[in-house]
């Protein structure tokens, strides 16, 4: 069983979505896309797995759960990529979330610091910042490019794919 992830309390640092109009069921899709289009690309220390996210209401006492691809770098364990793919009537729904994620000890050092639980997350040198921007930068790659074939095979004009990312890094 996939590990279950709650997104409400993860710093959001970035995202970007778009509505794949008549594409309801091909969540799947996009997920695999994504998943060989980061295995090609050989970057050494990434890797994927499906999680669950609560969200949404089942009932009034249970939340549903979504199902994400969650994507982490080994040089970058308080960073993670969420990329959602869920059915939103006849469409589909597409999305990335970079979050920030320290551990318990980290946030606690840091709020007692500094008192912001993220500030030691973002003690970073140039190179740990260049590779922050390449790791987002990719996986937005691999999203668009899940994304567009999807759309071709829909007969859709994928100009009109708002390739910018909205957040800390703004990636296109």
């Amino acid at each position: 069983m996939p590990k279950t992830v709650d997104l409400t309390r993860l710093k959001q640092l970035d995202n970007w979505s778009i509505l794949i109009e008549g594409a309801q069921g091909r969540a799947n899709e996009v997920f695999e896309a994504v998943k060989k289009d980061l295995e090609e690309s050989e970057i050494p220390g990434i890797s994927c797995e499906m999680v669950k996210v609560p969200g949404g209401r089942v009932s009034f006492f249970k939340a549903g759960l979504e199902d994400y691809l969650m994507i982490a770098n080994e040089r970058l364990k308080d960073f993670h990529m969420y990329v959602g793919a869920r059915d939103y009537g006849k469409d589909l729904n597409v999305s990335w979330y970079l979050t920030c994620e320290p551990g318990p000890l980290k946030q606690l050092l840091s709020t007692l610091l500094d008192k912001n639980p993220l500030a030691f997350s973002f003690s970073m040198d140039v190179v740990q910042l260049e590779e922050l921007t390449a790791y987002v930068t990719k996986v937005h790659h691999s999203v668009l490019k899940a994304v567009a074939s999807l759309m071709q095979k829909l007969g859709q004009d994928t100009s009109k794919i708002e390739r910018k990312s909205r957040g800390f890094l703004g990636v296109s």
